[in-house]
């Protein structure tokens, strides 16, 4: 267990100057992962600075009786000031984001009726598009998939089962929500798993090697734009594909 962040603090605050340096690396970790899921004008150093503001939240909310690592804490602090930061640009249209369901549900309908992953010229054919403006809606609506593939699944409610409801859910270690999470990540791995070659490299680099957006292009010998782009195609897929089970659950 890391020692108390309040430790040391000076008078100006629960913080102090060294502690924000030591953990500043987690902040640019954080905003070079989610520059994945951006497009290219987004400046990553604005990402750093709303980063800080949630890293400072951080450590003035820590509570060691909780349990948990500064380190999981301040992740879920930084990394929601982030995407709120990005929220507030409000630079998505609500146009993009009809177009970016549209795509999803067209994923999903091209690969029931084909049986295997959908090639992109297939879902243009579907929606009755050229490639370059399916790519061109993709590439706008990339902030829309700013998410974790723990967010991908929901709980009864229709809440998202991400790291921090669980944190803040006194109830989320009960066997019965143990075994249906554990359910759900099974479904969603069989998901990643039939995902084309090289998007599921690309998932499997961010998530499970936890890789920046910059090194996996330069694992994969390719563009960091063409690396957001196959992470986004993936991401597609997979709410695609899960929403349309869960359908067929019901």
């Amino acid at each position: 267990m890391l020692p108390n962040p309040y430790e040391g603090a000076n008078n100006r605050g629960p913080w102090n100057v060294e502690q924000i340096e030591k953990y500043l690396p987690l902040v640019k970790r954080l905003a070079g992962r989610l520059m994945i899921s951006l497009p290219q004008f987004v400046d990553e150093d604005d990402l750093i600075g709303y980063g800080v503001f949630g890293l400072l939240d951080a450590l003035e909310r820590f509570d060691l009786a909780r349990g948990v690592k500064f380190e999981t804490y301040a992740t879920l602090r930084v990394r929601g000031a982030i995407i709120d930061g990005l929220r507030t640009m409000d630079w998505v249209p609500h146009s993009a984001r009809q177009k970016v369901k549209h795509i999803q549900e067209a994923f999903a309908q091209v690969e029931a009726t084909q049986g295997r992953p959908a090639e992109i010229e297939e879902v243009a054919v579907y929606l009755q598009i050229d490639v370059r403006e399916l790519e061109g809606a993709i590439q706008q609506g990339q902030i829309l998939n700013l998410t974790s593939l723990d967010e991908l699944s929901t709980g009864e409610e229709g809440e998202s089962l991400s790291p921090l409801n669980i944190l803040k859910d006194p109830l989320a270690q009960e066997a019965y929500q143990e075994v249906e999470i554990e359910e759900q990540h099974k479904i969603l791995a069989d998901a990643v798993e039939k995902l084309p070659e090289k998007e599921k490299l690309v998932v499997a680099l961010y998530y499970q090697e936890d890789m920046t957006l910059k090194e996996i292009a330069a694992v994969m010998k390719l563009t960091e734009s063409r690396i957001s782009q196959l992470h986004s195609q993936a991401i597609l897929r997979l709410r695609g594909r899960l929403s349309r089970q869960k359908k067929n659950l019901f």
